[in-house]
């Protein structure tokens, strides 16, 4: 079994990050928790850029879409475009079940699409999906900060 995975939570609902969180704790799953409330911050994390420092390899991204600043959609197409983060991992979960939301992110090739009233009590359905996802998928190879 792998070590505590490293999770970025980008979500800008208070309610909902204390409850992921709960619920990791409540499985006994091990998870380190980042959480950035809106696009922009998370980029700063993930390169590095923010005060909280970068999130550590390997990590897991849970995606909300409906954010302020820049949204889950906008965050995808920066991610995927840039050379150091396109290979991240990233699951939406979101309220959203509007079809036009589905296709705008698997367009940036999300690993899936997850509708948090959806997931079962107390985001039970994530817990195991995540955790199932860490023991079995193999993450890609850190990469180098470039100099």
């Amino acid at each position: 079994m792998r070590d505590k995975l490293n999770i970025l939570l980008v979500e800008d609902d208070d309610v909902d990050v204390e409850a992921i969180m709960r619920a990791f704790r409540r499985n006994n799953v091990a998870a380190s928790f980042t959480v950035a409330s809106n696009g922009l911050d998370a980029l700063q994390i993930l390169r590095g850029e923010s005060e909280t420092g970068r999130i550590d390899q390997p990590y897991l991204i849970l995606l909300d879409i409906n954010l302020p600043q820049m949204n889950g959609v906008e965050f995808l197409q920066v991610l995927r475009n840039d050379p150091q983060l396109r290979q991240s991992i990233v699951f939406v979960l979101t309220t959203s079940n509007r079809d036009e939301d589905k296709l705008a992110v698997y367009h940036w090739q999300v690993a899936g699409y997850l509708l948090k009233f959806e997931t079962g009590p107390e985001y039970s359905g994530v817990i195991k999906l995540l955790n199932c996802y860490r023991q079995m998928v193999k993450f890609p190879p850190r990469l180098q900060a470039a100099a």
